[in-house]
């Protein structure tokens, strides 16, 4: 292992004062991993007050918002460092918030940990490796297990099932076989957490390496059903277009393609929540509005303006920001409009009002429909990816003709009011619109063809 200078560096001060200093938990992991990010945890027997002495003076910065629970933040040259007292705490199995007691031992804190890959500490002193549970093993074959029980664990502290599933997701390991029998049997349990707990989660789950296994774990658990219960129900529906598959694994498959769509045009990229969780959500409106047709049909008409609602009322629920919670709405919304398009009937008004709706999501309403045309039939599979292609080159040649990323009425509303004689107020805002739809119906206007329609207008409604 490669131990950061500054753990060492950190470790000398405690010494000095007479204390233990460990590396701890993910941080432990993530090296043995080869990923130890600048971020690290550590744990002590010093108390907190101990610990703030040792550090300051040292420290680029010290914060003190975790102290209730022994923790004190540092930061030092560019990295942040957490050092926890030993912790032994007692839940009351209600919330999950514990009783704090500190610990006496590193293996007595260890123990009290989420999962045995979890539950490894270095001696930095020593460079002693303490791994009381086989969390090296465990990392070896990939496999997330409990210290303690998992009935035990997760009683104290419900949110640790859903961490399972996002353990699932980042890493690519699997839970023991008791592991998912205690959160089949204790699904219902997650009620207890927050929801901002929850969203964190679920949001680490989904910007993972691999969000289908672990939404998989949450849905075959039972988890999904108290934490985003319009997944596992898309398994009741039958997609349109491809009657072999519910719209369940549909949804699962548009996610995966989504996600090699955003590293095929950036390898590079941060992965994009946003588009995720559109990928995932963008068919949940199907299940209510299902209809059996005559001759063996199945049709979801208008599935994409309920589905937009009810992404939008979950994700609320879940508390997500107000921006992601629109944006992700939007392109439930728009995602179906594409199939409107045929083989190219589209207006080029058709195309500014596709452009113009989607906005700043037009790049990823693009990936999201691309990930959306899933079929088995190769030639149709190509036949849409053409068509999209011709889609996207028809949208270059409008906006670098037409600025379409700043349409705008031909006449702004200090014009509008100069010509009619109006005061500001809600009928200049009216005539502002019906410029704008001239504009995106028609393209650019001249000025006087603009003040033609305009003063049409205008006597048309009376003025």
């Amino acid at each position: 292992m490669r131990i950061s200078p500054l753990a060492d560096e950190l470790a000398g001060l405690f010494a000095k004062a007479g204390h233990r200093l460990y590396l701890v938990g993910g941080s432990v992991r993530d090296a043995l991993l080869g990923r130890l990010s600048a971020d690290l945890d550590f744990t002590t027997d010093a108390r907190p007050e101990q610990i703030l002495k040792i550090v300051r003076g040292w420290a680029d910065g010290v914060w003190e918002a975790g102290i209730a629970f022994g923790t004190v933040g540092v930061t030092k040259r560019g990295s942040t460092l957490e050092i926890t007292t030993f912790r032994a705490d007692v839940y009351d199995r209600v919330s999950r918030n514990p009783e704090v007691t500190f610990g006496a031992s590193i293996e007595g804190d260890l123990k009290r940990r989420d999962f045995t890959v979890n539950a490894m500490a270095i001696d930095l002193s020593t460079k002693q490796f303490v791994d009381p549970h086989d969390g090296m093993d465990a990392l070896r074959r990939k496999v997330l297990d409990t210290p303690a029980t998992p009935e035990e664990s997760f009683a104290d502290d419900p949110l640790r099932m859903l961490r399972a599933a996002r353990f699932a997701a980042q890493l690519g390991f699997e839970p023991a076989p008791r592991v998912v029998t205690a959160m089949t049997e204790m699904a219902g349990e997650i009620q207890r957490i927050t929801a901002e707990r929850v969203q964190a989660e679920l949001s680490k789950l989904l910007l993972g390496r691999f969000p289908r296994r672990g939404l998989e774990l949450m849905v075959d658990t039972g988890l999904a059903e108290h934490v985003l219960p319009e997944v596992p129900g898309m398994r009741l529906a039958i997609d349109e277009h491809h009657q072999h598959k519910d719209v369940y694994q549909h949804s699962l498959t548009v996610l995966e393609q989504a996600i090699a769509l955003e590293r095929r045009d950036d390898p590079d990229a941060e992965p994009d929540l946003v588009l995720r969780l559109a990928a995932l959500l963008h068919d949940i409106g199907k299940p209510a509005t299902r209809r059996f047709e005559p001759g063996g049909g199945v049709s979801f008409h208008h599935h994409e303006v309920v589905g937009a609602k009810m992404a939008r009322k979950r994700l609320r629920a879940l508390k997500y920001p107000k921006q992601v919670i629109e944006d992700v709405g939007q392109l439930v919304f728009l995602h179906l409009r594409f199939h409107g398009y045929g083989k190219g009937e589209w207006t080029d008004s058709a195309v500014r009002r596709y452009v113009t709706d989607a906005g700043e999501l037009l790049p990823r309403l693009h990936k999201l429909v691309r990930a959306d045309c899933t079929t088995r039939n190769k030639r149709k599979a190509a036949a849409l990816q053409r068509t999209y292609d011709e889609l996207e080159e028809r949208i270059a040649r409008i906006q670098a003709e037409e600025d379409l990323a700043k349409v705008r009425p031909d006449l702004d509303g200090n014009e509008i009011m100069k010509i009619l004689g109006l005061p500001p107020g809600p009928m200049v805002g009216k005539a502002w619109k019906h410029l704008k739809e001239l504009r995106l119906d028609r393209g650019p206007l001249d000025h006087d063809e603009a003040v033609a329609e305009l003063r049409r207008w205008a006597a048309e409604n009376g003025l």
